[in-house]
């Protein structure tokens, strides 16, 4: 029966090439995707061009960068958008080391020599750490995404009590120039609110969304939600096609979105 492979890469960190290939070698046969270094630099390097490293074993003290100072650098790297948990080995039972690992975020140690199997099931109990890690990390992105739609929806409302509260017209003038705008875009756009209209005509005089946004005192996002809307409410397929549709010269594309 074939062993399940983690989806997860182990980056293992050690300046003793033998060790690295040791701990390889057995993480290899139980399933983990190895990515083997042997110095610090090395280390680093891999981990930023190669996104599945996930969990790191590494020792404590080697040149250059000591195993703490390469998780901390890691760290740096990572941000909050990258998430990995780190295991330390090292070959001194030094009490204040230790402190120092775990109070820089390293998550287990273990002393050399190592007992394989308890090293196996470290590894295995922060592989499930990570993905713990990993859920944390998308429910805050869909957190972010919802507080924007909020804020968005938010902004519609305000900008539907405004609509609702402006008077039809303001003057004679005003109503004429109305009317000959109306008379001037395809029919299929009769559909539309006043607000929808609004950024229709602004997207046909090639504004950006932000100038859009910038114009109407309102956000981006609800920018892009009325677009969005006017697209889906006139059945056309982006907006250089909306933007042709509002413009005078374009009299053979208006008649057929008119009569589409």
């Amino acid at each position: 029966m074939n062993k399940r492979t983690s989806a997860v890469k182990v980056l293992v960190v050690d300046d003793q090439p033998l060790i690295v290939s040791e701990l390889c070698e057995f993480l290899e046969s139980n399933g983990y995707r190895c990515v083997p270094c042997e110095s610090s630099h090395q280390a680093i390097e891999r981990f930023q061009h190669d996104t599945d490293i996930g969990l790191v074993l590494c020792d404590l003290h080697m040149p250059g960068l000591d195993g703490i100072q390469m998780v901390q650098e890691l760290q740096r790297l990572s941000g909050k958008h990258r998430a990995f948990e780190a295991i330390m080995l090292t070959g001194q039972a030094d009490k204040q080391d230790v402190i120092k690992a775990l109070r820089a975020g390293v998550a287990d140690y273990y002393q050399k020599p190592i007992d394989m199997g308890e090293l196996l099931e470290g590894v295995q109990r922060q592989e499930v750490a990570l993905q713990e890690r990993h859920k944390a990390l998308q429910l805050g992105h869909l957190n972010q995404k919802l507080q924007y739609l909020s804020e968005s929806l938010d902004d519609l409302y305000d900008d539907l009590d405004r609509v609702r509260r402006t008077p039809l017209a303001s003057g004679a003038d005003d109503g004429a120039a109305s009317d000959t705008e109306r008379a001037e875009i395809p029919a299929i756009f009769n559909q539309l609110s006043p607000r929808q209209l609004e950024v229709a005509r602004l997207v046909g005089k090639g504004k950006t969304n932000y100038q859009i946004a910038c114009e109407l005192g309102i956000t981006e996002n609800t920018v892009k939600l009325y677009v969005s809307q006017v697209l889906r409410l006139t059945h056309m397929h982006n907006r250089t096609q909306l933007a042709l549709a509002m413009t005078p010269n374009h009299s053979g594309l208006r008649h057929r979105a008119s009569t589409s």
